[in-house]
């Protein structure tokens, strides 16, 4: 063992001998064992960055979840800063941990790639919760950045390094959450070394790490089963993917042989997902808000659970859509809510009315049709594949050729009738303006009044528009053949280098002194090299003076 990993092992020691000294743990328990210790969980929440908060998992608790994850955390942060503890984890510095002993039981999540950072960061949080997981699928470009999450999936002795660090030094279980790669042995081999590393609970989330956001896809539960079967006898194994309804919960179950379910997306828009049936929206946000004011969540956290809750509600009723994404005060999220509660129970009631119902009834994708007032999956519309996209694209050129090819032909032939009304009509509406709306008449009005600001002073009435750095206030075109009438060159962006140096080759070299000191210097114009001055000639009484010789001082 080398000088440096001894000194770390002996850090190591020490903090966990502070950390067992300043707090009473139960034994440490592995595998199924802790997961009967903590209720053999079969509905879990996901850890969700920003969106599995305290009073989230509060609100979902009450709804048949056995376990919470907390968001993930960035262990080098949380090891290295209070501010960012104590942001993310309220109540920490006071002992609380959490939501305390009704927040449990309780999952903390890190993403990582240095072990010391990461047992630093375990141990603080040790006392409040049951396990700590390590976060080993998050798909998104800041994990790429950051070298942590589903970017660990390739470097295997790093994972390896980080669970069997947290499994030997800390003194409750470490668990993991992966994804799954393309290939189901590759993927039976990874959750093997993983369990064989410390991973005394693993969650396998079956979609690849390309598969997020509009790629997002179907999770496959084949490979889910195939390492449930490699390793469960194990560990406990939670499967992760396609949780929209509650009746895909047994369902999962019974496919994959897995000790539970966890749902993340789904339990977003739908924290009763637990539960059977389908509770109106505005029910599940007032019951959230109220766990808000009890425990001052952040207005971005509320905002955001608010929107996914009543996201079917709010492609109906849209112009509140706006005015929730305004609120920025639980008082005014009270108010879009209440708002938005009188329609959906007026929406409802007509419903009911009408005789219109909703059971039984089927998309064609053989999804459940259900009323915008109640709580529902979103399905994200998948991205076109790239041979979708080449085909429409050769398409549209073939659309846009074959236009062109009409025109061609019609020119040709001379048919131009069309064209040439349409032209004209167009010119008969730019130059007519009691043709044009305010708006466009006062957008020529500004457009002609600008250009007439730019027009080149030409004398021949150009219409350029003048350069605005042109000593002669000219296009480049006038103010060069204006230069060649006057003989001056040196109009800063229009110089002619070619008549410049014709002109400098015409003058008389004469020594700088002798210049100086013979003539008086009337006027200097400044050149890139030189000066040159005009010295006028005294003449005789009643002769006209002679034009003034130019002087080159070298």
């Amino acid at each position: 063992m080398t000088k440096a990993k001894e000194d770390l092992e002996k850090r190591n020691a020490v903090a966990v001998e502070k950390c067992l000294a300043e707090h009473t743990f139960p034994p440490k328990l592995g595998g199924w064992e802790f997961f009967k210790s903590i209720g053999s969980p079969k509905h879990v929440v996901a850890p969700m960055v920003d969106q599995s908060e305290l009073a989230w998992r509060v609100l979902s608790r009450r709804y048949a979840a056995d376990l919470c994850y907390t968001p993930m955390f960035n262990a080098k942060l949380f090891a290295k800063e209070v501010k960012y503890r104590d942001e993310h984890w309220a109540g920490l510095k006071d002992g609380l941990g959490g939501g305390g002993p009704n927040d449990r039981p309780l999952i903390v999540q890190f993403c990582a790639n240095d072990p010391d950072y990461l047992l630093q960061s375990a141990l603080l949080v040790a006392p409040y919760c049951d396990a700590v997981d390590i976060n080993l699928g998050c798909p998104q470009h800041i994990a790429r950045r950051g070298h942590y999450g589903s970017f660990l999936m390739e470097d295997w002795p790093l994972i390896s390094s980080l669970i069997s660090t947290l499994h030997k030094h800390l003194p409750i279980p470490v668990t993991a959450k992966i994804r799954v790669f393309p290939e189901a042995e590759k993927t039976v081999e990874y959750a093997k070394m993983v369990v064989a590393a410390g991973a005394q609970i693993l969650v396998v989330h079956g979609r690849l790490r390309e598969m997020k956001g509009h790629l997002t896809g179907v999770a496959d539960w084949e490979k889910i089963k195939l390492v449930q079967e490699a390793v469960g006898h194990l560990v406990p194994v939670i499967a992760n993917g396609n949780i929209l309804y509650h009746e895909d919960v047994a369902n999962c179950i019974e496919k994959t042989g897995c000790a539970g379910v966890m749902s993340a997306e789904g339990s977003l828009y739908n924290p009763a997902i637990f539960t059977p049936g389908h509770p109106e929206s505005w029910r599940l946000a007032e019951e959230y808000l109220t766990i808000c004011d009890e425990l001052d969540t952040k207005i971005a956290y509320v905002r955001g659970h608010l929107f996914k809750i009543f996201r079917p509600s709010l492609n109906v009723h849209v112009d509140l859509r706006s005015e929730l994404g305004l609120a920025n005060s639980r008082e005014d999220m009270w108010e879009v809510t209440q708002k938005l509660k009188a329609r959906l129970i007026e929406d409802e009631e007509k419903s009911r009315q009408s005789g219109e119902s909703f059971e039984g009834r089927k998309d064609e994708q053989g999804f459940p049709v259900l009323p915008h007032w109640v709580a529902q999956p979103y399905f994200r519309q998948p991205m076109p594949s790239q041979e979708q996209k080449k085909d429409e694209n050769q398409e549209q050129e073939n659309k846009a050729d074959a236009a062109g090819s009409t025109k061609r032909s019609a020119d040709e032939s001379g048919h131009r009738d069309s064209e040439d009304h349409t032209n004209t009509a167009a010119k008969s509406k730019s130059s007519n303006p009691h043709n044009l709306s305010e708006k466009e008449r006062n957008r020529v009005k500004n457009k002609k009044a600008k250009y007439a600001a730019t027009k080149c002073q030409n004398e021949k009435q150009c219409n350029n528009a003048f350069s605005a750095t042109c000593s002669f206030h000219r296009c480049r075109g006038c103010c060069r053949l204006y230069q060649r009438e006057i003989e001056r060159f040196d109009c800063p962006p229009h110089g002619i280098r070619s008549m410049q140096k014709e002109m400098q080759n015409r003058l008389p070299r004469v020594d700088s002194d002798e210049a100086i000191g013979g003539v008086a210097l009337e006027g200097m114009i400044v050149g890139s090299s030189a000066a040159s001055f005009v010295a006028p000639v005294a003449e005789a009484e009643g002769q006209e003076s002679k034009e003034a010789e130019r002087c080159l001082i070298l």
